[in-house]
């Protein structure tokens, strides 16, 4: 079992530890119990995770003599609203949920954003953890607090900052991925190489047969060094107001996208078209070399991840969504883009029409 501690310095209570490994749900009955003082556990899931791996959890959540509950939110985007947070809540206070008890995100991304949300409004906050289920999850939103709903007007305008206690990431549940869903966690991987680890992505374009393979060692090392490359930028800017920005490589075109398609695209899919876009940009100001440009595009399409923009989305309905990019400063849209692979930057000096003939020319 690998431990990584991320170190918050401006609040050590903050402070937690991610636990990787293939046999992590064989003890978190016991680190929970020693690491919290609860009263009770309630673990929310989704209607995709549940069937799964609900009760199996619970059992072993149950070994720590405290009452355990289920609660169940449609499997999906859509739940990431305030009408899904409501209904939880209502379940919660049917519980006799106390500040004393314990939320459990047991899911993807969307089950983690929804439960960090709420442990962090209900009561004026209660603790919580994460188990995530998706390999995006495990690499991501998992890690670094970030909590959030989704608005009409785009995705995460509501959320907050709220770390949680610990993060338990149990490698055997990527077993029951799909292809498709695990080459959307791959999206965030890659984008770790972009923004940090030149060596991480070198070992993406020459590991791919044993990575797409799911080989178990590949994927633990992937996992763990993504973990340790958030956790080390979470550390030095927890609240995203400088060099955590980075993260956000691919995502102010992908959160646009997302939205602009009614969430029919997935995020990691999103993501991966707003990698290139942001890559072409780079290389359309002349910071980024063709050949580089070129890399980054093909180890996306390597990975069976989409890298162009699907039929019907307009640019001007695209372009409506990234006006609501919530890391927008004084009506300014920010971009993260790469001088070279592993050397990003974020910038809002981008001249009128760029970010436009960019989303023209992904455009199926």
């Amino acid at each position: 079992m690998e431990r990584i501690e991320v170190n918050l310095e401006t609040s050590r209570k903050d402070s937690y530890e991610i636990f990787i490994g293939e046999d992590i749900m064989e003890r978190v009955g016991l680190i929970t119990k020693v690491k919290n003082h609860a009263d009770r556990h309630v673990i929310i899931t989704d209607s995709n995770v549940n069937p799964l791996y609900g009760e199996m959890v619970r059992r072993k959540l149950g070994e720590t003599a405290l009452p355990v509950d289920i609660i169940e939110i449609p499997a999906g985007e859509s739940s990431k609203s305030l009408d899904t947070v409501l209904d939880v809540v209502k379940q919660l206070v049917g519980l006799k949920v106390s500040r004393k008890s314990l939320l459990i995100a047991l899911g993807g991304g969307v089950v983690g954003d929804v439960t960090g949300f709420i442990a962090s409004i209900y009561m004026r906050s209660i603790p919580y953890v994460q188990i995530p289920t998706t390999l995006l999850a495990q690499v991501d939103s998992s890690v670094g607090g970030k909590t959030g709903v989704d608005l009409p007007e785009g995705k995460n305008l509501l959320g907050t900052f709220y770390q949680p206690r610990a993060v338990y990431i149990e490698l055997s549940f990527l077993k029951t991925l799909s292809d498709k869903d695990f080459a959307t966690g791959l999206a965030e991987i890659i984008k770790y190489g972009i923004i940090s680890d030149y060596d991480l992505f070198e070992l993406l374009e020459n590991e791919s047969n044993g990575i797409k393979k799911r080989n178990s060692s590949l994927v633990k090392s992937l996992v763990g060094r993504s973990c340790k490359i958030k956790a080390g930028i979470v550390e030095m800017d927890e609240k995203e107001l400088g060099l955590r920005r980075i993260l956000n490589f691919g995502h102010t075109l992908g959160h646009a996208l997302e939205a602009a398609s009614g969430y029919g695209l997935s995020h990691g899919e999103a993501v991966s078209v707003g990698m290139v876009g942001a890559a072409k940009i780079s290389h359309r100001l002349d910071y980024l070399d063709s050949g580089s440009c070129t890399r980054i595009v093909d180890l996306i399409k390597h990975y069976d991840l989409p890298t162009t923009i699907p039929a019907g989305l307009k640019t001007a309905q695209i372009m409506a969504f990234t006006a609501t990019d919530k890391k927008a400063i004084a009506g300014r849209l920010h971009f993260v883009l790469v001088k070279k692979i592993g050397v990003p930057f974020v910038t809002a000096e981008i001249p009128s029409g760029i970010v436009e003939g960019t989303i023209e020319e992904l455009q199926a």
